[in-house]
């Protein structure tokens, strides 16, 4: 039997794209950035300088709050590269306006939230906007399919790194924001990952590829901040975002929703695919085991010569 082409998917799918919307808008909350900001913390920066002391995030904190922050900045270039796959017409040009609206709230209220409360060196963080979006983002022409199984994956990833990151600095006005915006991300989620099951019914094969290429190829879109990697690498060891999230919280509950790997029916080349995810995810957690116990050697040399140092 013949593939159907992007277009022709598309086509099918827009139905399911509109019922989602419907979804979508009777269950999306409607909320006020202005609102999860404490402005009364304020303070004119010209006659008090940002100083590190002033900010009452731990520098991890900072890190992560900088990292979920920026990556919420390269908006405009996630709006083109859906625009790219979907296009601006029917159901499909409907959902892109409406995420773009949505997903806007999130940078202008956390950009906000760590001015008022000097949460983090501003002149750093304008440079790193700069950065960032003078980079921008590309996917690298994926097909429409390939999309739609990447944004379900980051979106879930997004969600829990801003929980996490919310959950982590232990201050209530900013775990209450990150919060509202990872509810967001889990309805977007939501919105994508029932295009996928449905996308699994009408091609069930290219779906099963492109699921393949993107659980395998996954970055998330923050990848080119300045210093990604040690940045990462500083969230990693927190706990915030690591392999043992990934694997956990976000590859397999999607793979379990989508009920990839009691799929029947698929030819040689997706079961073959299916295979490689099966291995990808056995290499995934026992890696993400060996990050943990080096973490916690780590851990465990540092109580040792600190108290060594009291002795």
């Amino acid at each position: 039997m013949t593939s159907p082409t992007d277009l022709d998917l598309l086509r099918e799918l827009e139905p399911v794209a509109a019922a989602n919307i419907d979804r979508h808008l009777s269950l999306a909350a409607e909320w006020m950035p202005h609102e999860y900001v404490p402005w009364s913390l304020g303070r004119d920066f010209d006659t008090l300088p940002w100083e590190p002391g002033q900010s009452t995030l731990s520098d991890v904190a900072q890190i992560a709050f900088e990292v979920n922050l920026l990556t919420e900045d390269n908006l405009p270039s996630y709006h083109r590269e859906i625009v790219s796959a979907f296009g601006r017409d029917g159901a499909w040009g409907t959902w892109v306006g409406r995420w773009t609206a949505e997903e806007g709230r999130h940078a202008i209220a956390m950009r906000d939230y760590l001015m008022v409360t000097r949460g983090v060196d501003p002149v750093a963080l304008e440079r790193g906007r700069m950065h960032q979006m003078e980079l921008g983002y590309d996917s690298g022409s994926k097909s429409p399919l390939r999309v739609i199984a990447y944004v379900t994956i980051q979106e879930l990833a997004t969600r829990i790194s801003h929980r996490n990151t919310g959950r982590f600095t232990e201050e209530p006005v900013a775990e209450k924001l990150l919060a509202r915006v990872a509810a967001d991300e889990n309805l977007h989620m939501i919105f994508y990952r029932n295009l996928v099951t449905a996308a699994l019914e009408l091609a069930p094969d290219q779906t099963v590829l492109a699921i393949r290429d993107e659980v395998l190829n996954f970055d998330m879109p923050g990848t080119g901040i300045l210093d990604f990697k040690s940045k990462a690498r500083q969230i990693a060891d927190a706990g915030i975002y690591n392999l043992r999230v990934h694997h956990d919280e976000v590859v397999t509950p999607v793979l379990r929703q989508w009920q990839f790997f009691a799929l029947e029916g698929l030819g040689a080349e997706a079961e073959q695919a299916r295979t490689e995810v099966a291995a990808f995810l056995e290499g995934l957690d026992a890696f993400a085991t060996l990050q943990e116990e080096k973490r916690a050697a780590r851990a465990a040399r540092a109580a040792t010569g600190e108290l060594a140092a009291q002795a």
